[in-house]
């Protein structure tokens, strides 16, 4: 698994817009032309201020990268986007002190890591933004992803997610250089 890179965002492209819902930390609301769609949001709320297991989200603003999918659990989502599908053996380095901080990795992985080929279906569809990527920062957030909701939208760790119907719709209409603004 390897994350594509591209040089900045470039005025034109397709722009996400996140904020949290008054009143709840933990859910938001994403806006994508006339879209706005429900989505989950980290335990914690939004943060400017984003370190390793707070459980919240990074406010900013974040290229998104690579797709990747459950081939096993549906079909490739139709994106101008490059696309990829997860193999059992893909992971994400979440260890601040290891070299491949924020980065791919092959498991088995003896440091510290989150599996990208999971048991729910959380990462039956999930994209890469560019949080804390180019340079990671250690201790500043890894593994920062969109991602599939929970079913009864518990927060997530830290990601902004949303429902695989919505995430397909919204996949087709991005294209490269799109970003993600979390307010």
């Amino acid at each position: 698994m390897t994350v594509a890179r591209r040089g900045p965002w470039r005025g034109g492209a397709s722009r996400l817009v996140v904020r949290a819902r008054p009143g709840t930390r933990s859910r938001g609301l994403l806006s994508f032309g006339s879209f706005l769609l429900p989505c989950a949001l980290g335990r914690g709320g939004i943060t400017r201020r984003k370190r390793e297991g707070d459980g919240a989200t990074p406010a900013g603003r974040f290229e998104v990268l690579d797709v990747y999918f459950r081939a096993d659990r549906g079909r490739r989502p139709v994106t101008a986007l490059p696309v990829s599908a997860l193999r059992p053996a893909d992971g994400w380095c979440d260890d601040p002190a290891h070299p491949r901080y924020n980065r791919p990795v092959t498991l088995p992985f003896a440091a510290s890591h989150e599996e990208m080929w999971r048991q729910d279906r959380l990462y039956d569809i999930v994209v890469v933004l560019d949080c804390n990527l180019r340079p990671a920062v250690r201790g500043r957030g890894s593994a920062i992803f969109f991602h599939i909701a929970r079913e009864d939208w518990r927060p997530t760790l830290g990601c902004v997610a949303i429902r695989p119907d919505h995430m397909r719709r919204l996949l087709a209409r991005l294209r490269p250089g799109a970003v993600m603004e979390i307010l």
